[in-house]
């Protein structure tokens, strides 16, 4: 059955037909009860169809993806900058997956549905009852993550936890120094105002939700994962010279 349910997420019609269901149930959360402020969707124009991968700081477990599911979706008809009216939906664009937790994906049947849509399981951050293990990418986990490239974009959260400022980890550079991807960095802000930390639930009503995409990094091949590591973190501005310019690690202990 597993190998079934594997083959069918594959299926592009019926990954349209899933991401439009999923979109026309998220969007009134997303740009009616909360409002959305989109930036750098231009650096989203020309992309080649494989081998880009989306590296962002991580605020709530679904939230985010789903807003970048809609963006996506948006820029593919000529949005720029905007969600506006979610006719988008009527075709969405379906050619891009999502690194997240096995465990989490494994929580309630809308997650198992939800990694239906395209995500890359893989053993790396919670273990139960919510403790943290750190835990780099092991091999097989590195593959899926390459066979993705080879035929899709791919996002994926450096940190691997919604905790601000948490160090990022080597997974995420060594995928880029195998594969040489476009890199495109994205800042959001705001999910976790709005949302509970598994991105479900409103928080609170009214929100301001923000996704800037950035220019595109590109990589030698003689840098250090290290250094590869440095960079990404700078650009979703999660490394330590950006922790005390926002207030987001204060506010977030008031906001609870």
């Amino acid at each position: 059955m597993d190998s079934f349910f594997q083959r069918l997420r594959n299926v592009s019609l019926f990954r349209k037909a899933l991401y439009a269901v999923v979109g026309v149930f998220t969007y009134p959360g997303i740009a009616l009860v909360n409002s959305i402020r989109i930036s750098g969707t231009e650096h989203l124009r020309n992309l080649p169809s494989n081998n880009v991968l989306f590296v962002s700081n991580h605020q709530t477990y679904f939230a985010d993806v789903i807003t970048f599911l809609h963006i996506f979706c948006a820029v593919k008809w000529r949005k720029e900058n905007r969600l506006g009216i979610p006719y988008y939906l009527l075709n969405p664009f379906s050619n891009v997956y999502f690194v997240a937790a096995e465990e989490t994906m494994k929580d309630n049947w809308l997650t198992k549905l939800f990694a239906m849509a395209g995500a890359l399981t893989v053993k790396r951050t919670w273990r139960t009852e919510g403790t943290e293990v750190r835990r780099n990418l092991n091999p097989s986990d590195t593959r899926k993550i390459q066979r993705a490239l080879s035929k899709s974009w791919v996002i994926t959260f450096p940190q691997g936890t919604t905790k601000p400022f948490a160090p990022g980890r080597k997974g995420t550079a060594y995928i880029i120094k195998e594969n040489n991807p476009i890199v495109i960095p994205v800042v959001i802000n705001g999910f976790w105002r709005a949302f509970n930390k598994k991105g479900l639930k409103f928080k609170k009503k009214g929100s301001l939700l923000s996704v800037n995409f950035k220019a595109p990094m590109h990589f030698s091949p003689d840098e250090s994962l290290e250094g590869i590591l440095d960079r990404v973190m700078d650009a979703i501005e999660q490394s330590r010279k950006f922790m005390m310019k926002g207030r987001h690690h204060l506010m977030t202990k008031l906001d609870k």
